[in-house]
């Protein structure tokens, strides 16, 4: 199935959709002004050591110090023979040090970019690992007969003397000599350019930067099933024709420059798509629907029904609406890039065939993902239970931000329950102070609320404390919000 690949740039940002038959299947987005340090090399300097928790706290210049367990030291590992235990991490680091290291994973909420002192720079067919020696290859080239010609067809491009080992991608499989050549011109140029800066700038400092998304659009997403790539500006155009004569030219022909006078998000219906992505519930096409909840520890997926009552009995209508979730939970996961730990609650089923061809219909909707999944069976409870890596922010982390209102809980107390907090508050108050007056202000539902149903217990209470009690609106409180003003 061929997919075409949308790329609108604007000053602030980028933005990139993937379409495969009219549907989004993915959304990519980075901002000008927080844009992903996942690859980026700094020569940092270390601030802590933490010989307790085996790790450091590494200052490469952002807001937050980033973090680097000894695990992810390449000095401490076992490279050959049997695996040995790494070498403390007070013995290998100590505060005011500088090093070289590599951000493996972005800042994600209150947690630091995550590091490690293995460095790889990444290139259209090859991965450069400039203190390795060996070479690897791509999980997903599963035939060991290719496997071993493209081994043996790198290994002859490189010279005996020449330092460091690469991972063979699967952009590779079907690469000429001339090709895999550039690339490994081009990748050793990087590290060698890298080295001379560690050499005369300071710690902490930025010595690589990944390419940005639309050059990785043309370095990691086209392959063969891409028909399009329609780029909305013509300058970033004309930058990408330049990028891609030089590192992917077999995409070039493909590269379109998008003039029509309808926004190219609004012609594919993006825009509506990314609104639906930023809610909890997804309408299946048979009447069912998801509710998709997000929190900080895990993602929770649930399958109902709803209206679909088509089918000869109710197993079968279980079970059609469970397959057709399967699908559109793996297009949620890819749309939303919700990663970490990943509950879906389908609808129960006893049918231990109905069982295995959902679970079945998920593995092959999944198969599809960029990105490494684990998938568990069905559980006692009737739970599937997933594991997807997370590499980035989710599209929520990128667009929206916490309630101010309710603090991420999703929900507010109703006016009844904040006047009730409202009145406690001043039997508290009129036992330790003596005011000549009362005032509350307060949203205006709550103040109606006092001005009506509630008005005969805020009488009372006034009559109780013998002190007159005011109400004032103030437009700028949300619900949950008051104060009460004593003069």
């Amino acid at each position: 199935m061929s997919e075409d690949i949308l790329i609108n740039i604007t000053p602030q940002e980028t933005r990139v959709a993937l379409v495969l038959q009219g549907a989004v299947q993915e959304l990519h987005i980075e901002r000008t002004l927080s844009r992903g340090m996942a690859g980026n090399i700094y020569l940092g300097k270390v601030v802590r050591v933490l010989p307790g928790m085996q790790s450091a706290f590494i200052d490469i210049g952002l807001e937050r110090a980033a973090f680097l367990h000894v695990a992810d030291i390449w000095n401490a590992r076992s490279h050959d023979g049997p695996p040995t235990p790494p070498t403390p991490i007070e013995r290998l680091l100590y505060d005011g040090q500088s090093i070289t290291v590599q951000v493996i994973k972005d800042p994600i909420g209150t947690k630091g970019a995550r590091l490690s002192t293995q460095i790889s720079i990444a290139g259209r067919m090859l991965v450069y690992l400039p203190q390795d020696s060996h070479i690897g290859i791509s999980q997903r080239i599963e035939n060991e007969a290719e496997r071993d010609a493209l081994r043996q067809k790198v290994m002859r491009l490189l010279q005996p003397e020449e330092k460091g080992g690469f991972i063979i991608r699967t952009m590779a499989e079907d690469a000429s000599d001339a090709d895999l050549a550039t690339d490994v011109d081009y990748l050793r140029k990087t590290w060698a350019t890298i080295l001379e800066q560690a050499k005369i700038r300071p710690a902490p400092t930025l010595m690589h930067q990944d390419l940005n998304l639309a050059q990785r659009v043309l370095r990691d997403f086209v392959n063969d099933d891409t028909a399009s790539i329609q780029i909305d500006s013509r300058e970033n155009y004309v930058m990408l024709e330049q990028f891609g004569s030089l590192y992917t030219p077999s995409v070039l022909k493909r590269l379109m420059h998008y003039t029509g006078e309808r926004p190219l998000f609004d012609l594919y219906g993006v825009e509506q798509e990314i609104e639906r992505a930023l809610g909890r519930r997804v309408d299946l096409k048979s009447g069912g629907y998801l509710i998709v909840d997000q929190t900080e520890a895990m993602t929770t997926i649930d399958v109902n029904t709803g209206s679909f009552v088509n089918g000869r009995n109710f197993d079968d209508t279980i079970f059609k609406t469970n397959l057709e979730a399967a699908q559109a939970i793996a297009r949620q996961l890819r749309l939303r890039n919700l990663g970490g730990i990943i509950i879906l609650d389908f609808i129960d089923m006893e049918n231990a065939e109905h069982k295995a061809a959902v679970l079945s219909e998920l593995h092959k909707a999944l198969a599809r993902d960029r990105t490494k999944i684990s998938v568990s069976n069905f559980s006692a409870l009737g739970l599937v239970e997933l594991t997807r890596k997370r590499t980035r922010e989710s599209l929520a982390h990128i667009l929206c931000e916490t309630c101010p209102s309710c603090s991420g809980k999703g929900q507010v107390k109703t006016a009844r329950t904040v006047c009730y907090e409202i009145l406690r508050e001043l039997l508290r108050e009129a036992k330790q102070f003596n005011p000549r007056e009362f005032r509350i202000l307060a949203s205006q539902l709550v103040i109606d609320m006092f001005l009506e149903e509630e008005s005969q217990h805020l009488a009372m209470l006034g009559d109780f404390i013998g002190k007159p009690i005011s109400l004032q609106v103030e437009s700028i409180y949300h619900q949950e919000q008051y104060d009460i003003i004593l003069s």
